[in-house]
């Protein structure tokens, strides 16, 4: 049995991946999230208080981080700033957190020798072109498009250069867009989904001939935990679940899902810098450390976290109308 600290742990991914554990291995986890907008307690809700603990705090804070290091086997580090279109409002929270709070977790994984897994995006990759073959590698050069996204790829640099220069016992992951249980109303899948429940025609950017590559939030979670047992230090992983859907196939098929018609959605204005397709290759992952999904169908996923949505109202309800006004006002 080990002690894990998951940052970022009441967030979306890092939420999954704190049950995750709690239901596959005999592991004991310290939850350190600052508890922003997208960190809820209530994600952590059912889960054995003696297994799990809630740390409320900055991952920029280099005394509690210490202390944590200190307490802890493995960190698993989640916690990022993560929404595109915030960022294109207000780059500041993304540097703040992205690569201050990486380089004070760095740090003290140097110090204490900690096995460290660092959770990024395939957006630090930029985009591919609707029609091209090619998928992301482990190899494809970095091409950040949004503060989000360079603030990622800044972070993983970091990650590399101090598994390089000062040792540290270091993984990356660079995983496609995940979708599920406990996603922040804001997001696509969430948002749409969400809307149908309350009577609202969901909304598409643009043309929605955008492409992003699903992958159900549990099947990360246990690529990522394989990574932390099996993975070679040093190395990066691509974790994809072969999940490539148009943004407007993916609405018309959550109105599908939920008995509506396929084309009751309105087109909204295009968000600034859209990245046209994302694609993982994760042929390292499976061929080196054995990894395969359980969810490889994308609508079955898409079928469970809309069941999800429908019976967890009181998680997502709070958050609903500020975040449809913030969107509104942007004509989105």
């Amino acid at each position: 049995m080990a002690h894990l600290l998951v940052t970022g742990g009441a967030g979306f991914i890092g939420s999954n991946f704190v049950h995750h554990v709690v239901a596959h291995t005999d592991h004991t986890v310290s939850v350190l999230d600052k508890l922003t907008y997208a960190g809820n307690p209530a994600s952590l809700e059912g889960l054995p208080g003696t297994r799990v603990k809630l740390v409320q705090g900055d991952i920029a804070d280099a005394a509690l981080v210490d202390r944590l290091f200190a307490e802890s086997d493995a960190v698993v580090h989640y916690a990022a700033e993560s929404h595109n279109d915030n960022s294109l409002d207000d780059p500041r929270p993304f540097l703040d957190t992205n690569i201050v709070g990486t380089y004070t977790l760095l740090e003290a994984a140097r110090r204490h020798g900690t096995r460290f897994h660092h959770i990024s995006t395939d957006e630090v990759y930029g985009d591919l072109e609707l029609d091209d073959p090619e998928r992301f590698t482990e190899t494809t050069p970095y091409n950040p498009s949004s503060p989000y996204s360079s603030t990622k790829a800044g972070s993983d640099l970091l990650v590399r250069a101090w598994v390089r220069s000062f040792g540290v016992r270091a993984t990356i992951s660079n995983c496609s867009n995940n979708y599920g249980p406990r996603q922040h109303v804001e997001k696509f899948i969430p948002r749409q989904i969400t809307n149908v429940l309350q009577g609202i025609r969901p909304k598409l950017y643009g043309a929605g001939l955008n492409v992003r590559d699903w992958i159900f939030a549990d099947d990360h979670s246990s690529a990522v935990l394989t990574i932390l047992e099996k993975g070679r230090l040093g190395e990066t992983y691509l974790v994809g679940a072969d999940g490539e859907k148009s943004n407007k196939d993916v609405v018309e098929l959550v109105l599908r899902l939920m008995g509506r018609p396929a084309d009751a959605y309105d087109h909204v204005v295009d968000r600034a810098g859209h990245d046209l397709r994302y694609a993982i290759d994760s042929s390292r992952l499976r061929d080196e450390l054995g990894w395969r999904p359980s969810y490889a169908d994308f609508e079955s996923g898409l079928g469970a976290t809309i069941d999800w949505y429908r019976e967890n109202e009181s998680w997502w309800a709070p958050a609903k109308a500020a975040t449809e006004a913030s969107y509104a006002r942007k004509g989105q």
